[in-house]
């Protein structure tokens, strides 16, 4: 019955929204990078452009106190706009509230859910083992946390499976009618859509981007017998299709900035900070004409984001975090990331020993059992690659590889464990492909039996171990033994 494809994924989809709407607004603060990016976003829905917050915003927006919260300045934002489009969104319906500020996330994260199962049905032809898939993802402490926070990752995360399901689609119906088709690709045309605003909610998208463009003209150049005419009749296509949609996007999310450039060109374009050189002479000058201020507006966009870029690759050099981490570990939960913390509570309060204390913290941990299963079965993804040849194990490994490997990079600078949740549905994408590989090659009933008791042993053990992590991902008040019994390494405190 073809409805349960739909059904049993967006059962899955709506228990995980449950999940993470529960609560949502608690605690009532700007927690971590919330700092930024609520405000931010609620700066573009007073003004159209993202504005200086004064020095009290936080404890004034704590209070409920809206009055006077911006200085007037354009800000310096180090990331596109896409992500805080989103986040306004929650705004504009709710407020300027924990709950307007994070629930753009949790509509988010669900639909990531639900989009995870159907990808993964697609790829096994299993209903049942995308529903698995979906449960993983639902039951993860990372990406839990995210879609209750107004962060920019969980967003990154589902325009990036937004895009390579398109891709699957579009490769699944051109395999199906077995020739290569014209420069109108609809599917192609939405990967480039979800790539574009990927890339308006981080710049690190731009990997992804290119390395699924570059798998979807393999996919055909391998899948014809004419592979130099392959190349040539998809290769265009697909660049047009994706890169070129994906650009427009991209900038289509800078309206704001471009409408009022003036104020960024006022504030920037003579020198700012360490930032000393001029963007140009143009700035003495009025632009003449539409397309005169057209130019300059465009102009000073790209000294902007070159000023980003540096801060970005030389700016932080000498900054450092409590909770940063080597992309070496991320796959592996070597350092979670804790966002909130009150300590030393009144023992009283939760019932703890007399010469404890209380605790609560909110604390970006992946789920030990999808994690490490996942990356386990990363690896047993490239073998079988390797072994079957087939072109649907790129996926998870491409997916996998092409969101962690340039991290690496940077690793000399404060980044983040949680910056891997972008690789987490990749990973779950692997673990489910490589269940339906081992049931298809069973050899017997009890053989396959196995299968599926191992791959139900897996999501018990997911739910189980959400639950026990569940107080530490969601600001519960616990004793400190409780919480401390929850960190498993030195690394995780």
């Amino acid at each position: 019955m073809r409805a349960w494809g739909w059904i049993g994924p967006i059962g899955v989809a709506l228990l995980a929204f449950a999940l993470r709407v529960w609560d949502v607004a608690q605690p009532r603060i700007l927690m971590f990078d919330e700092t930024y990016y609520a405000k931010d976003a609620w700066s573009l829905l007073q003004h159209g452009y993202v504005q200086d917050f004064a020095d009290q915003a936080n404890d004034q927006i704590a209070r409920g106190d809206l009055t006077n919260l911006m200085t007037g300045e354009p800000s310096w934002v180090v990331h596109p706009e896409g992500g805080r489009l989103l986040i306004a969104i929650g705004e504009q319906l709710f407020g300027l509230d924990a709950f307007g500020w994070r629930i753009s996330a949790v509509v988010v994260g669900s639909l990531t859910v639900l989009l995870l199962a159907r990808l993964v049905r697609r790829l096994t032809g299993s209903t049942v083992l995308g529903c698995f898939a979906a449960a993983l993802l639902a039951f993860d402490g990372a990406h839990f946390v995210l879609s209750r926070l107004a962060l920019l990752d969980v967003f990154l995360a589902f325009w990036i499976l937004a895009a390579v399901a398109c891709l699957v689609a579009d490769h699944d119906q051109a395999v199906a009618r077995d020739r290569i088709r014209g420069w109108f690709r609809p599917w192609q045309l939405a990967a480039g859509v979800f790539f574009g605003m990927a890339c308006a909610t981080k710049w690190s998208g731009v990997y992804s981007l290119a390395a699924f463009g570059l798998l979807v003209v393999v996919w055909e150049v391998v899948a014809r017998r004419d592979r130099w005419t392959a190349l040539l009749r998809t290769g265009a296509p697909a660049f047009a299709s994706i890169v070129v949609v994906a650009g427009a996007v991209y900038l289509l999310t800078w309206t704001g900035w471009l409408v009022h450039h003036e104020a960024y060109e006022a504030r920037f374009g003579f020198g700012y900070g360490t930032y000393s050189d001029p963007w140009g002479a143009y700035l003495d000058r009025s632009p003449s004409g539409f397309l005169g201020e057209t130019r300059d507006a465009l102009r000073s966009l790209w000294h902007f984001h070159v000023m980003t870029f540096d801060f970005h690759t030389r700016g932080l050099d000498a900054a450092t975090h409590p909770y940063q981490s080597n992309p070496l570990g991320w796959l592996v939960l070597d350092r979670p990331v804790g966002v909130d913390a009150q300590n030393d509570l009144p023992a009283a309060s939760c019932g703890a020993a007399a010469d404890s204390s209380c605790i609560r913290v909110v604390t970006i941990l992946g789920n030990p059992a999808v994690w490490w299963a996942g990356s386990v079965a990363t690896v047993g993804s490239i073998v079988a690659w390797i072994m079957t040849r087939q072109g649907r194990w790129a996926v998870p490994v491409v997916g996998v590889l092409s969101g962690w490997l340039p991290w690496f990079l940077n690793d000399d600078r404060p980044i983040f464990s949680f910056y891997a949740v972008t690789v987490l549905p990749f990973m779950i994408v692997a673990i489910a492909m490589l269940a339906d590989l081992a049931y298809r090659s069973a050899t017997s009933v009890r053989g396959r039996y196995v299968v599926m008791v191992l791959a139900g042993a897996l999501v018990a053990t997911a739910i189980g171990l959400f639950c026990y992590f569940h107080p530490i991902l969601t600001d519960q008040l616990v004793p400190y033994d409780t919480w401390y019994s929850r960190m498993w390494s030195p690394r995780w405190i």
